[in-house]
């Protein structure tokens, strides 16, 4: 992969020859931004919750990545193109036998992605109230069926959250400590066993449907309309959720951030344009979400540490961030 990573790296592997390439990685992704457009190619990793060990694994969720973002992005996601090796250089779209694919976007101005608007300062509660609003709307048109039904049943929950706890135990004194894990793990459990009656709810009322799965502020652009971005692909039991986890997540992002006042406006507003109910049902279901939420970026974040490919200042920084995610989930049950 890194003779790919050198290769996508020039000018001439593009169709459009452009000016600028940056490579950014992610735990599951090489990103290669350029001038107008990103390509986005997948890893060989298969993570249990996260297969993409084969190439026309890779393939398939290449597509179904394009195929999902195109509910609430317009135009931003173009298609799928072939990564070839013409036996000396690699291309997108060129000659050669096909190696990899690759996800093609139209690059979206950084000036107008919520995280950004925060950071500088410039982030309106006028902004947040729209945010609000488009989600709700999404959410209120997402689909809904028996078998998404299923994702919403505390058993489907529970093996999420035992998958989460399994697979963070490697990281005990790395980038969650001791009494975080086994707080959570027990905070976990002990939720499960005292509001069954909230999941089934939640099921009875429809509020289980095919979300985004990964709604935090850097993939939310607030342009008009709003656009949303990278939505998961990979499986459908980390998007089919409930309303509440979805609009949970970026109330959570918010908050790490340092954007508590933003975070509470979000609520409100969206409690309202969703037609939910400001109860204490409902505030028990988003501070359990908000919880799983932290959870999980701390957990993928974690993931960083063991990719082989990824600089040790680089994993440092995951390691910091992730630690900073699993102190925000058990500052939530204090």
């Amino acid at each position: 992969m890194a003779s790919i990573i050198e290769d996508l790296l020039k000018r001439n592997a593009y169709p459009e020859n452009p000016e600028n390439i940056k490579h950014i990685q992610t735990h599951i992704s090489n990103v290669f931004v350029c001038d107008d457009y990103v390509y986005k190619i997948k890893k060989s990793v298969n993570f249990g919750f996260l297969d993409f060990s084969t190439l026309e694994k890779r393939k398939y969720y290449c597509k179904k990545e394009v195929e999902l973002n195109s509910r609430f992005s317009d135009d931003v996601y173009i298609g799928v193109f072939p990564v070839t090796f013409d036996g000396n250089n690699h291309y997108i779209g060129g000659k050669g036998k096909i190696v990899e694919y690759a996800v093609k976007m139209k690059r979206i101005s950084n000036d107008d992605i919520l995280k950004t608007r925060f950071e500088n300062k410039t982030l309106k509660m006028s902004d947040i109230d729209r945010v609000a609003k488009a989600i709700a709307i999404f959410h209120k048109n997402s689909k809904n069926s028996e078998e998404i039904d299923e994702f919403g049943k505390l058993k489907t929950i529970k093996f999420n959250t035992d998958e989460n706890f399994q697979q963070t135990e490697e990281f005990i004194g790395t980038s969650i400590t001791n009494k975080q894990f086994y707080d959570l793990k027990k905070w976990t459990d002990n939720f499960y066993e005292k509001n069954p009656e909230l999941f089934e709810k939640r099921i009875e009322n429809k509020k289980i449907r095919d979300c985004h799965g990964d709604l935090h502020m850097e993939h939310i652009v607030l342009t008009d309309p709003i656009i949303i971005i990278d939505c998961i692909e990979f499986n459908d039991r980390f998007r089919y959720s409930d309303i509440l986890s979805e609009i949970a997540f970026l109330l959570m992002d918010l908050e790490y951030n340092g954007g508590k006042n933003f975070s509470e406006k979000l609520l409100s507003s969206y409690i309202d344009f969703a037609d939910e109910k400001f109860n204490k049902e409902t505030i028990d279901l988003i501070k359990y979400y908000k919880v799983y939420r932290a959870y999980v970026r701390g957990k993928v974040t974690s993931f960083i540490l063991n990719d082989k490919s990824v600089k040790d200042n680089i994993k440092n920084e995951a390691r910091i961030i992730a630690q900073r995610y699993f102190s925000l989930a058990h500052s939530y049950i204090n």
